[in-house]
């Protein structure tokens, strides 16, 4: 298989905390949808890579008890971009969802910088 993420999946990716996760897998959703009707092949990477980063956080072992929560928000995603938008996600709601997750990894990274919020 070919990696998007090659750096990644020589166990950087398990390096990092769930939300420092969740805010890069974040990244590349808001990317997908941004493209979305502007340039197929750009969306359909941000979504490929996106897809991969859920399945490098769901095998993490230290998520064991929160897979639900991951693997569900792996299924709102596709559902929103593949499927019938049976959850009835908007790129709006997506991106507000993973944002809370990025600005929590920023304040973190902060902290560890020694910087103040």
């Amino acid at each position: 298989m070919v990696y998007a993420h090659r750096t990644l999946v020589a166990g950087r990716w398990r390096e990092f905390s769930l939300v420092e996760q969740l805010g890069n897998i974040g990244s590349e959703v808001g990317r997908a949808l941004r493209w979305r009707d502007k340039d197929d092949k750009l969306s359909r990477g941000a979504v490929d890579r996106a897809l991969e980063l859920f399945d490098f956080t769901l095998e993490d072992p230290r998520w064991h008890g929160r897979l639900k929560e991951i693997s569900r928000a792996r299924e709102v995603f596709c559902d929103a971009v593949f499927g019938d938008n049976e959850y009835q996600s908007s790129p709006a709601s997506l991106e507000r969802y993973f944002l809370h997750f990025a600005m929590a990894a920023r304040l973190r990274e902060g902290r560890r910088a020694g910087r103040t919020p």
